[in-house]
């Protein structure tokens, strides 16, 4: 059974998400939009921090890992 979590979204928007779902179209319900580059987990252009880990949505989907909700927030890299 797919787990039930609360994503925490930068704008302080709630949404609910099941694990296994994508980023991208969670994001959206926030009316967030994360950058979007190659797609394929190489250029790092889409990172994000869950809850303090930087993950590439690109190539994961929302993941439970013994949380019940998820803190987003937009990591930065300085040579973007």
């Amino acid at each position: 059974m797919k787990k039930d979590l609360r994503i925490i979204w930068p704008n302080n928007k709630i949404t609910n998400a099941k694990e296994g779902e994508d980023w991208f179209i969670n994001a959206e319900k926030a009316n967030i939009k994360i950058p979007k580059g190659c797609l394929v987990g190489n250029c790092g252009v889409c990172e994000i921090d869950v809850n303090g880990k930087v993950i590439r949505p690109c190539v994961r989907s929302i993941e439970y890992k013994n949380k019940t909700h998820l803190k987003i927030d937009f990591s930065t890299d300085p040579y973007w």
